[in-house]
């Protein structure tokens, strides 16, 4: 990673409508928070076309909503150009790790694809993908998305000195 003034952070899941938007939209109140938005940018993309353009996971907004989180945008699907842009490609679990690394452009960018649960302080190795379970499991990923994130942001301060 680039030492610069500026980093940008792209959260990465399978379709873009669960994880990575909420993982965008919890890192993004986070930078916020701390003032730090003129200086990390955030965005989120999937592996699979299948909901491009698709508003976020209803289920994921309001369990997010629950929180005072506001998850907002459409589904998209990585492209050559977040190689290029991002200093950081994160993914929610191995199958995005996997999926991710095999359309890096180069090997010198498939170095900026880091595994999320890398920043989570729990024994997780992935963030679970709720979309086919219940309410418990977006409030599962919301938890692991907050605990990380916070880990993140320290990681991406201390690079930005």
């Amino acid at each position: 990673m680039p030492l610069r003034n500026i980093m940008h952070v792209l959260f990465v899941c399978w379709g873009n409508i669960c994880r990575s938007p909420a993982a965008e939209a919890t890192f993004r109140k986070l930078v916020k928070g701390q003032g730090l938005d003129e200086k990390i940018t955030i965005d989120s993309a999937g592996t699979i076309s299948t909901h491009e353009g698709n508003p976020p996971d209803s289920r994921m907004r309001s369990a997010a909503n629950a929180r005072n989180l506001s998850i907002e945008g459409s589904a998209r699907k990585v492209n050559r150009q977040d190689f290029t842009q991002a200093d950081m490609l994160i993914t929610m679990d191995n199958f995005n790790f996997s999926e991710l690394t095999k359309v890096a452009p180069s090997a010198e960018q498939a170095k900026k694809i880091i595994p999320f649960c890398k920043f989570v302080s729990s024994e997780d190795s992935e963030v679970p993908d709720p979309y086919y379970g219940g309410p418990s499991g977006f409030e599962k990923v919301l938890d692991l998305l907050e605990n990380g994130c916070v880990n993140l942001l320290e990681e991406i301060k201390e690079k930005l000195k």
